[in-house]
């Protein structure tokens, strides 16, 4: 079940890479050169790996903010004395 997940996820993933491509128009040789600078042996490896980060940030924030939450809320286990 998780590698079907996972082969759902990764063809959506091509398919969006695909039509950003397309969509590049003027600035294709721009982020053809930068791909190249930055060592990927393909503009489609390059968009996959901005992908990749930008999902990857998304779930870290995601993380981060239900640690926040569950700190934030009050503790109802504890009891207080009254010597405190």
């Amino acid at each position: 079940m998780n590698y079907l997940f996972f082969l759902i996820k990764k063809i959506h993933a091509n398919q969006e890479i695909v039509k950003i491509i397309e969509n590049l128009k003027g600035r294709r040789n721009y982020e053809e050169k930068r791909a190249s600078k930055l060592g990927f042996a393909s503009l489609y490896d390059y968009f996959e790996d901005k992908i990749l980060k930008k999902q990857k940030a998304i779930e870290d924030e995601q993380k981060e903010l239900e640690a926040v939450k569950a700190d934030n809320q009050p503790k109802a286990n504890k009891k207080s004395c009254s010597c405190c």
